[in-house]
């Protein structure tokens, strides 16, 4: 594998998720402009200390972004000490073209991928309608890629049900059809709420899911994240934390340091509980993933 990974840090996610410690890892999106372009680069560099067990960059369904997003997975595997995971969705894809970019990416000495049957392009909450030579379902992409090699694959978790989902009851399935797909472990969309979390475990659990799932957590650094959260996971924001931040709307410093507190409480509960890993979302920005982890210090740093 190409890359340059620090001396015993793990070459997958699969191998981190065995260390028996939970892991920590963060997010990126590709950027649009040059001097995004500058930004995520810097964040990177000053979150690449923390020692992360992976890092991974979001994938869009547009051309442009997704040939960038497989870019910059490529440069963090030759250029840093980071292990990349690479997203791949299956919307607006011919199989021929998922399975070119999984070669491309096993070229690239990636071995990670996330599997994700994607958002429709430009409205997430819009009809989905599958490639007409494309996949149907995440499960159906989690086998394309097990087939192309040995990489380590992890798909999405809804602590409240995916947005589509008819019920609580099909969302589950539906997500254990994807482990039994070959899914080696979950990221959770961003929650807020502990309990969302812990009721989707039992209850995945029952129905005889048994990959481990990470929690994937946002610090509210401002108020906008709170509509954007509910856009992207369908799911309401907790009403009386949400009542908490209303209330000082207007001072955004001391929104922030709300944000930065819930968050390490909601993730040191969660380590308590025996979640299996941290997923921060940064929004390409490192100061508050930071501060999260430095109070979580040092039951979340890594050995």
């Amino acid at each position: 594998m190409s890359g340059h990974y620090a001396e015993g840090m793990s070459r997958s996610v699969r191998e981190a998720l065995t260390s028996g410690r939970p892991t920590i890892s963060f997010e990126f999106f590709p950027p649009r402009t040059a001097a995004d372009d500058r930004l995520l680069w810097t964040t990177i560099r000053e979150l690449e200390p923390l020692r992360p067990d992976f890092v991974s960059v979001t994938y869009g369904a547009r051309g442009a972004t997704r040939d960038h997003t497989i870019e910059i997975t490529e440069n963090i595997a030759s250029d840093t000490t980071l292990l990349p995971v690479a997203h791949l969705t299956a919307v607006g894809h011919s199989l021929a073209e998922l399975r070119s970019i999984v070669g491309r990416l096993a070229d690239a000495g990636i071995s990670n991928v996330l599997a994700l049957r994607g958002d429709p392009p430009g409205d997430p909450a819009g009809e989905w309608i599958a490639h007409p030579e494309g996949l149907h379902y995440a499960g159906d992409l989690v086998q394309l890629v097990r087939s192309h090699g040995d990489f380590t694959v992890g798909v999405a978790a809804f602590p409240y049900k995916h947005p589509r989902s008819a019920s609580i009851e099909e969302d589950t399935t539906r997500f254990v059809d994807k482990c039994r797909a070959g899914a080696d472990y979950a990221i959770t969309q961003m929650f807020f709420d502990p309990e969302a979390y812990l009721r989707m475990r039992d209850r995945v659990a029952a129905a005889g899911g048994d990959v481990p799932i990470i929690a994937g957590l946002m610090p509210v650094t401002n108020v906008g994240i709170i509509a954007r959260s509910e856009q992207f996971t369908g799911a309401p924001f907790p009403a009386e934390l949400g009542q908490r931040f209303a209330a000082i709307a207007e001072d955004p410093k001391a929104v922030r340091a709300l944000g930065i507190e819930e968050t390490s409480k909601l993730a040191q509960r969660l380590l308590d509980e025996g979640v299996p890993g941290i997923h921060f979302y940064t929004l390409n920005r490192s100061k508050a993933t930071r501060e999260v982890w430095d109070n979580l210090m040092p039951s979340a740093a890594p050995i």
